[in-house]
């Protein structure tokens, strides 16, 4: 399962982002079913930022979210309100 978190960041904060960013990535790798996990930013509009995450389940993505949620708090005014979790579809 993939999840996906997307920020607007203006740019006098992305040093500040990239930290905590980086930080919750950090929390969300110690939680069960946690594969993976990275902080990226978009190519063609760099205020534009994404965390990404791949899991073994949505329901350990959704226990993850809550030990996070301390982490995740400051960045909270600067996400982009949308679906963040997206299953894997397989080949007809």
């Amino acid at each position: 399962m993939l999840a996906l978190i997307r920020y607007s960041v203006p740019p006098g904060q992305t040093e500040e982002f990239t930290l905590r960013a980086h930080e919750i990535v950090d929390t969300l790798a110690g939680q069960p079913g946690y594969v993976r996990g990275r902080v990226s930013r978009s190519v063609d509009e760099p205020e534009l930022w994404a965390l990404v995450s791949e899991w073994e389940g949505a329901g350990f993505y959704r226990r993850a979210l809550g030990a996070a949620r301390m982490a995740m708090y400051p960045l909270m005014t600067l996400m982009i309100n949308e679906p963040s979790a997206f299953e894997d579809v397989e080949r007809p």
